[in-house]
């Protein structure tokens, strides 16, 4: 593998009911598109994309895939609320098989790999400051990684900030 990108789902709806049932809201869904324009636009398409089964995470993928074209989708159960360590496996699975793999799953989990990656290559304060403040709903961190499979760093993309023309 020699990118990854971890994606927090969109903003999602409140409401009744299951929490993993929960539903983008308008303001995740125009999100979520934006978000998969802005990826295309950097050349920011995976090969493979492991998406939490809950209907947000579901439902921010479909908005994003019509932006990033063909990519081979995998729904895993256990994404769901998934502490960084599951996640971090999955990702460790996937690394021999894809060249660009996609995350799109949950907080706090996608938040707190973000930061370990970044911990573990030794990042500036600056970036790591920029970061732990939080992963807002359809945030997206890229690292490149290695062939000994360390990530680095590439970028923070926000909703709020990739722009209205993408």
């Amino acid at each position: 593998m020699h990118r990854l990108i971890l994606m927090r789902h969109a903003n999602a709806a409140p409401g009744p009911g299951r929490d993993r049932d929960r539903p983008l809201s308008a303001v995740g869904r125009i999100d979520a598109a934006r978000m998969g324009r802005a990826l295309a636009a950097r050349g920011l398409r995976p090969d493979r994309a492991l998406v939490s089964a809950a209907t947000r995470t579901r439902e921010t993928w479909d908005l994003l895939h019509d932006a990033l074209g063909d990519v081979e989708v995998h729904h895993e159960a256990a994404l769901y609320n998934a502490g960084a360590d599951v996640l971090r496996r999955f990702v460790e699975t996937a690394e021999d098989e894809v060249g660009c793999l996609m995350v799109v799953a949950h907080n706090p989990g996608i938040h707190l790999l973000a930061l370990d990656y970044l911990a573990e290559s030794a990042a500036s304060p600056a970036i790591l400051d920029r970061l732990a403040g939080g992963f807002e709903p359809g945030a997206v961190a890229v690292f490149t990684v290695d062939p000994a499979g360390r990530c680095t760093w590439e970028g923070l993309l926000e909703p709020r900030t990739v722009g209205e023309g993408l």
